[in-house]
């Protein structure tokens, strides 16, 4: 018990270590107004260079990925049928399935899902 709390405690205290190095290595001491502005052909530009994002874009691409990753999650569970018990077999799959379709009931209700709104 004291080796592994002695290990965790001397991991995490190397990882605090290292993120604290690396954070005051990679301070940016001299701001350059002109690094920071958008570069259009040498001349300034004509309009704003930072066009705003649509929110909803992004949401709706988020949960197309989150999605698309439970997906692929699932499908190895067709591999799987010949090599495990099929009661645990349904029992998972049923499982990550509800999930699944919780999480997009839950998107649905919400109307994250409505791009017209």
């Amino acid at each position: 018990m004291f080796l592994i709390f002695t290990s965790t405690l001397i991991t995490f205290l190397l990882a605090s270590i290292v993120m604290i190095i690396a954070s005051l290595i990679s301070k940016k001491t001299i701001i350059d107004r002109e690094k920071s502005s958008p570069f259009e052909c040498g001349f300034d530009p004509h309009s704003s260079a930072r066009i705003p994002f649509s929110l909803r874009f992004f949401l709706i691409a988020v949960i197309f990925l989150t999605f698309d990753v439970e997906i692929t999650l699932l499908l190895p569970l067709t591999l799987i049928i010949n090599l495990s018990n099929i009661f645990s077999w349904t029992a998972t799959g049923l499982a990550f399935l509800l999930i699944l379709l919780f999480g997009l009931y839950f998107e649905w209700h919400e109307g994250a899902l409505d791009w017209s709104s």
